[in-house]
């Protein structure tokens, strides 16, 4: 590591990321980290380098990746410029994944919206009744899914 660039203790990498010192051992172990140093008594060394590391791991767990999924995608790190087509694919796919997700997630809050108005009408009203006749649940559906 160049001697100018700033080293971050266990301590700080949990301050600003957030993250227990435990949880970043862990990432340690599970080799997570292709890049970190440890000096010559063991003490890891991060980088700016290694938090946007674990930020990135975050990020994946946050979009349902597994840790061995995670894993593999950081053995790719470590193989350097010859695995760079296999991570944009990785995060293409990731990508995607997630923005179907969004669709669905937002599919959903739609229904919720709905369910929302209908309820507040009948309680409005005291009674469901009329609601039954002015709303339907399957008119909203056909309208999203024409809008999608």
């Amino acid at each position: 590591m160049p001697a100018t660039e700033k080293v971050y203790s266990i301590g700080e990498v949990s301050k600003i990321t957030g993250l227990p010192s435990s949880t970043i051992r862990y990432y340690d172990r599970l080799e997570f980290l292709p890049y970190l140093q440890k000096s010559a008594r063991g003490i890891r060394q991060f980088t700016q380098r290694d938090l946007d590391t674990i930020r990135v791991i975050e990020c994946l767990k946050k979009t349902g990746l597994t840790l061995k999924e995670i894993q593999d995608y950081t053995r790719l790190i470590a193989q350097g410029d010859d695995s760079i087509v296999e991570r944009q694919q990785l995060f293409h796919s990731i990508r995607q994944r997630l923005l179907n997700k969004m669709a669905e997630m937002q599919r959903n809050l739609q229904i919720l919206d709905f369910k929302c108005a209908y309820y507040d009408q009948a309680v409005k009203e005291g009674t469901e009744k009329n609601v039954l006749e002015s709303m339907s649940l399957m008119t909203v559906l056909s309208k999203i899914d024409n809008e999608n």
